[in-house]
């Protein structure tokens, strides 16, 4: 099968995941194009020389206008910091070449909105955003409950996200601490989405927001150990009440925090429903908890998911998924999209980051005029 030929602009943290997902491309026990790095653009040479180790990689470039202009690249994966996303994301698509970029897909609405007009001039170019805890077989188990509806009347739900390296207060500062560079929404830009994917897919769609914000570290040290303000959001609980396609209203909270005590990368997923409730957590990633009915009672039992992956893999069922599965899942989602094969679950879309905008955006005015936003 002809392969998808990737560049790369932004080859951080997660350009080299991306990378590592594109060599272990056999992984998976399913015919699916391979996304083929031939190209990687980034401003500090430290980052680009790691990607002179992928075998595909061809093409080093430090201005990404270089790599767009390469007629071998068909796709881009993006990662840069926020403030850059309208212009290089608008670059991209008005390139021609198909787009993966990270969240929170503009700094703010506005920003989304250019990257959503860079897509009107050119409709052919298929456009998504990165977001892979849904892609957990066990979350996956959730979504087959929800759409087979398992859990009948919603009662309510939770999605939260949860750090606490940001606990150090000795951690240097760096541009996601920045407002220039991160945006007005604080952890809510970082974090946000991983909250909202599996939601919005359901059809969970929020009316209203309350927003509690916190910005604990108000001092971070710069690279000479000097004491700089650190401007930005570290914790919030939006408060939303929310709708489904079936008509159920409900609350639904939305939890993105970068100073939770004890957390790394704590996901967790919660819906409640009168026939069914589910919980999932990265902490116990190979499972969801589900209720059954004991008479009138209800009691919590634990299901063991494993490798029952939605792309299937080499590895057998009984042993443990983690968080590069989760990548791996996600770029076939992406390319099996772009490719118009089958996907029953796919990346994070552009009109769903315009609403994920529209909650955030709602949540600075709540908290700032300290109201209930409705959405319009």
């Amino acid at each position: 099968m002809e392969p998808v030929r990737f560049g790369v602009i932004g080859c951080g943290l997660m350009g080299r995941e991306f990378a590592s997902v594109s060599m272990r491309w056999l992984h998976l026990a399913c015919e699916l194009p391979r996304p083929v790095i031939v190209a990687a653009c980034d401003l500090s040479p430290k980052n680009l020389d790691w990607f002179r180790q992928v075998p595909d990689t061809k093409y080093f470039y430090s201005d990404y206008h270089e790599l767009l202009a390469n007629p071998e690249v068909e796709a881009v994966y993006c990662a840069v910091p926020h403030h850059l996303h309208a212009q290089v994301y608008g670059d991209v698509i008005r390139a021609g070449k198909h787009l993966i970029g990270e969240k929170p897909f503009g700094m703010d609405l506005a920003a989304c909105e250019e990257v959503e007009a860079a897509m009107a001039g050119r409709p052919e170019v298929f456009v998504r955003c990165a977001s892979e805890f849904p892609f957990y077989p066990a979350v996956q188990q959730m979504v087959k409950w929800y759409r087979e509806g398992a859990f009948g009347q919603i009662i309510e739900a939770r999605f939260a996200i949860k750090h606490s390296s940001d606990m150090d207060l000795a951690k240097p500062i760096n541009w996601k601490r920045m407002r220039a560079a991160n945006g007005e929404y604080g952890c809510m830009g970082d974090l946000g989405i991983h909250t909202q994917h599996l939601p919005f897919r359901l059809g969970f769609s929020p009316r209203t927001v309350s927003a509690q914000l916190a910005n604990i570290a108000k001092t971070r040290p710069d690279e000479s150990g000097v004491p700089v303000p650190c401007e930005t959001w570290d914790n919030a609980i939006l408060m939303c009440e929310a709708q489904n396609t079936a008509g159920d209203t409900f609350p639904m909270q939305l939890e993105m925090k970068r100073m939770a005590p004890g957390c790394t990368n704590t996901v967790e997923y919660e819906i409640y429903g009168l026939n069914l409730s589910a919980r999932f957590t990265t902490d116990d990633p190979n499972a969801i908890h589900y209720t059954q009915a004991v008479g009138r009672e209800q009691a919590w039992a634990r299901l063991v998911i494993g490798q029952k992956t939605l792309y299937p893999v080499i590895t057998g069922s009984i042993f443990e998924f983690g968080f590069s599965d989760s990548l791996l899942q996600m770029f076939a989602a992406f390319v099996s999209e772009l490719r118009g094969l089958p996907c029953s679950f796919g990346c994070f879309t552009p009109a769903e980051a315009h609403l994920s905008h529209r909650v955030l955006t709602a949540a600075l005015e709540s908290y700032t005029q300290k109201r209930v936003v409705t959405l319009e």
